[in-house]
């Protein structure tokens, strides 16, 4: 079949939000969760003045009574609040999420150790591209009420064509547990409260030509199909994408998936009895164990999301109660009381582990007809609308400029989050416990405080800055070549007025 014809969709059951533009107007499509970062592109091209249609195949969630889908809430940090802060949903979300300051590491004994994102307190503004002070634009309204999923009437502040930081007083450097249900429902009535954005729900993308930007839907509950034709249709349709399979019949489309030999598996630490936090709320807590590990983010109900990340040959291991409570006895002693036995039982046995996989694929865009951006591309959906509105703004919506430029910037960032994301999980679940990185980690401390703009640590610059995931990763290979054993092998190195001594490998 010829590409440019209407192809079937491989997976019948598959969920997709379209995003359309065409001539001052547009479209938006979703998959098997619900839709962040396609109602966030919404807002960001009804704020360009174009018109959006976006198509969701489930019901409007605000209108579920259980919230499905993932974990119950997300760690947001500077990168995810920036891309709020420009369509003016960043302050409510501070106001909502709760600061994490650091992380609290749980010890097989039960003694727990803080490790702060800012122990020396530096309050910088990180000088990078992307990673400037913003000007909001004035729709017209300086206070725009939306509709809290509290139902409760919030103000939002457009402060017209003035520089503004983002809204974090006291918690600089923290990042924020936040509910992905509130999450969802403020961006879809964000996207809502703008006349040019138009929600189509229970439609189900069947068919689509990616280079004419034709799509069709199949309503729930109705026989006949919807048409759409549109000049750029955009698939924030997830990890599973349906838009990226019509991508990958393309010659030339590069695709690979990695799934890794690791799995999770999410549990609950419940409030205590007198409703309060059974933890230290304003930290990540985490239980590293070396080939395996746990984690907690604190929730609004003082409440705990708990997610249990392992080899699957080690969960399948696990496959009686008294096995289980035997093993986590002795693993995470402190956890059992937490949670309880008889809700730890049940928990683990209510569903199966979840697999963690890594997606690279290149190019994002058809042409000047098609573009996948979040998850369905990588794994950077907020980011994605912020940088290809910053994209817009450069190229003047000149998508001839704007989709290739997008498709090969983000692709060097997807590689490097990939690798800097594995990093991390290696560093959570074992590294936290090594000598060698906690005196890593003092060294980055005493460098980042006395050079803040000279030298930034990786979890700081991945972090708490917008700085590029390829920059971050090169800044890690070139500090990863201090050495702490061999203080004789110091070289000087010039920090503009300051000079740093530092010592390299194989001097």
């Amino acid at each position: 079949m010829d590409v440019k014809e209407s192809q079937p969709c491989p997976d019948p059951d598959s969920r997709v939000s379209v995003c359309i533009r065409q001539r001052k107007r547009a479209t938006t499509a979703h998959n098997k969760k619900p839709c962040r970062v396609g109602s966030l592109a919404a807002c960001y091209f009804a704020k360009r003045g174009h018109t959006v249609h976006l198509y969701e195949s489930r019901e409007d969630v605000r209108q579920s009574e259980q919230f499905r889908g993932r974990s119950i809430n997300l760690a947001m940090s500077v990168r995810g609040r920036t891309a709020l802060k420009e369509v003016g949903l960043e302050k409510v979300i501070v106001k909502h999420g709760i600061p994490m300051k650091g992380r609290m590491v749980h010890a097989v004994t039960g003694e727990r150790r803080p490790i702060l994102y800012d122990p020396n307190n530096n309050q910088v503004e990180l000088e990078y591209p992307g990673n400037k002070l913003v000007e909001l634009e004035d729709p017209g309204n300086k206070l725009v009420e939306l509709e809290d999923p509290g139902n409760k009437l919030v103000e939002l502040e457009y402060p017209g064509n003035k520089l503004v930081e983002l809204e974090d007083p006291g918690n600089k450097q923290s990042i924020y547990s936040v509910s992905r249900k509130f999450l969802n429902e403020l961006l879809l009535t964000a996207a809502e409260k703008d006349p040019n954005v138009h929600f189509h729900f229970h439609h189900k993308l069947v068919a689509a030509d990616l280079e004419t930007g034709s799509t069709t839907f199949h309503r729930a509950g109705q026989s006949e199909e919807v048409s759409e034709t549109a000049d750029l249709v955009v698939g924030a349709d997830g990890a599973f994408s349906t838009i990226r399979r019509q991508l990958m019949k393309r010659p030339g489309f590069d695709y690979s998936q990695r799934y890794i030999e690791h799995g999770y598996l999410e549990l609950f630490i419940p409030p205590t009895e007198d409703g309060e936090f059974a933890m230290e709320h304003n930290y990540l807590h985490i239980w590293p164990r070396g080939t395996f590990m746990m984690i907690a983010l604190p929730n609004q109900d003082r409440s705990w999301t708990v997610t249990l990340f392992m080899p699957f040959h080690k969960f399948d291991t696990l496959d009686t109660p008294e096995k289980l409570v035997e093993f986590f006895k002795e693993c995470f002693p402190d956890a059992v009381a937490l949670i309880g036995q008889d809700q730890l039982i049940r928990d683990f046995f209510a569903t199966r582990p979840s697999s963690l996989v890594s997606v690279k694929c290149k190019p994002y865009h058809i042409g000047c007809t098609a573009l996948i951006i979040g998850d369905a591309a990588h794994a950077m959906g907020f980011e994605d609308c912020r940088i290809l509105d910053e994209l817009m703004e450069r190229h003047h919506d000149d998508l001839s400029l704007v989709l290739p430029e997008f498709s090969q910037t983000r692709n060097e960032d997807a590689e490097a989050i990939c690798d800097l994301a594995m990093y991390n999980y290696i560093e959570m679940r074992d590294l936290v416990n090594k000598r060698s990185f906690l005196l890593r980690k003092k060294l980055d401390e005493i460098l980042f405080w006395l050079f803040p703009r000279q030298w930034v640590p990786l979890y700081t610059s991945v972090t708490f800055s917008n700085m590029s995931y390829t920059q971050c990763l090169s800044n890690k290979q070139w500090q990863g070549k201090i050495d702490l054993q061999n203080p004789e092998h110091a070289t000087h190195t010039s920090c503009g007025n300051n000079i740093m001594t530092v010592a390299l490998k194989g001097n």
